[in-house]
């Protein structure tokens, strides 16, 4: 026998238990997205020039590694997962990166105050 869970009663069907998180654990992550969330509120009342946009980065950064490892079980998970998420959200960092590159290259010809389809 291995000394894994199983669901069921037959042995070889690969089916692993999953990881059960305590309540008061998911209680005080829930917490802290909605205390995050004000705190996300709240830092667009305060005019702190370009790092409003750092702060706001900052929070949501938090929030979604929150998510990822307490709702999706990346905390008790096998690391390759994680290290798989990683580095799809690194290379999807890459391509946005790269396409933002250009946009030097046609700022001349933007209409400043001007957004395509709006007013309408």
């Amino acid at each position: 026998m291995s000394g894994s869970k199983h669901y069921g009663g037959s042995e070889g069907t690969g089916a692993l238990a999953a990881h059960v998180v305590p309540l008061r654990v998911l209680l005080g992550v829930w917490l802290a997205l909605v205390v995050l969330s004000v705190v996300t509120v709240g830092a667009t009342k305060v005019d702190l020039g370009s790092m409003n946009l750092v702060i706001a980065l900052a929070i949501a950064f938090f929030k979604a590694s929150l998510v990822g490892l307490y709702f999706m079980h990346l905390r008790y998970d096998q690391p390759f997962h994680a290290i798989a998420l990683v580095t799809s959200l690194l290379f999807v960092a890459l391509f946005v990166g790269l396409a933002l590159l250009d946009t030097v290259h046609y700022q001349h010809e933007m209409i400043p105050g001007y957004a395509p389809g709006m007013g309408r």
